[in-house]
């Protein structure tokens, strides 16, 4: 039986093609009906921007060049010597200048906010991350125990966490732990974050610990492996290749969800988005550039997490 032609690769990617770029057509027919002046050209600026350092004088008096170097020679008789180097002079030899007069000046490209937005969402997503697995471990670990103290503090934490908004544990740590022990709000987002996916994480674990087959724990008794050992070498990083798929969509969300803690005024990229909105009153040009940016994030961490499950499978191990 002759297969159907929706079922041919080439011919699937052509209609994909087509799809989008009928989607496309559609979205700039009803965008140019909008009363709205696009200013893409202000965008590079937020990336990066030259920066004028200024070179002043100190006092009044006479400018002398002296090779690749400036001398004010003040009327009280005090000289100041500055390097030249990388400056353009604003002023010629023997000039007299005045307290505070720009003699020179270089440029220095500096990162925008868009630059350093990112910078923050990256930092404060890695560091959410690590804390994040670190407590769903403990908290897998500790509902697979076996001791039933550990299990109901683990299932408490997971039911709590997961049965209220991030957003109002954003509010509970800013506003009442992080004022209590005195945190950066820095580190009252990051908690939050932490926290709030460690619930989940714990619960991918433990689901992935109790898939592994039983007869894996016999044998690595039978060869005299204690409990600990047992975790660490046997269980553990089976469970950690089945758990893959679902652990990186877990942390592609705690990406997208960092955003939350712009509320409260961390300046990351989705804070910088709103404040680039307030100064220019560019929001469409503004608000994709940021939603760009993220899928820019989230689109690396999915092709790690796929090259990872694509070795892993190669190894028999997912």
């Amino acid at each position: 039986m002759k297969p159907s032609i929706f079922k041919n690769r080439r011919v699937g990617i052509i209609l994909a093609a087509l799809f989008y770029a009928a989607l496309g057509f559609f979205l700039y027919k009803a965008a140019s009906k909008i009363n709205y002046t696009w200013k893409w050209d202000m965008i590079p600026k937020y990336f990066v921007y030259e920066k004028k350092i200024p070179l002043t004088s100190p006092c009044d008096g006479k400018l002398e060049i002296e090779g690749n170097k400036a001398v004010i020679i003040c009327e009280d008789g005090k000289k100041y010597t500055y390097s030249l180097e990388g400056y353009k002079l604003e002023f010629e030899n023997g000039e007299f200048v005045y307290e505070d007069d720009e003699i020179a000046y270089k440029i220095k490209l500096e990162p925008g906010p868009f630059l350093l937005g990112l910078w923050v969402t990256i930092k404060i997503s890695l560091i959410s991350m690590f804390f994040a697995f670190l407590i769903g471990l403990i908290i897998a670990i500790m509902r697979l125990s076996g001791i039933p103290a550990f299990d109901y503090i683990g299932s408490v934490y997971v039911t709590i966490i997961r049965g209220t908004p991030l957003l109002v544990q954003l509010f509970i740590f800013y506003f009442i732990v992080a004022t209590i022990f005195d945190l950066p709000r820095f580190w009252a987002g990051v908690m939050s974050l932490s926290i709030f996916y460690g619930a989940y994480i714990a619960e991918i674990l433990r689901g992935a610990i109790q898939s592994i087959d039983k007869g894996q724990h016999e044998a690595a008794k039978s060869l005299g492996f204690n409990s600990f050992q047992r975790m660490w070498y046997i269980i553990l990083p089976q469970a950690l290749r089945k758990a893959l798929p679902a652990l990186v969509g877990e942390l592609i969300s705690l990406i997208k969800d960092s955003s939350l803690v712009s509320i409260i005024s961390i300046t990351d990229l989705t804070k910088v988005g709103r404040e680039i909105v307030a100064n220019t009153f560019s929001p469409f040009e503004t608000w994709l550039t940021v939603a760009a940016l993220y899928l820019m994030l989230t689109s690396v961490l999915s092709f790690i997490g796929h090259k990872l499950e694509k070795r892993m499978k190669a190894k028999g191990g997912i």
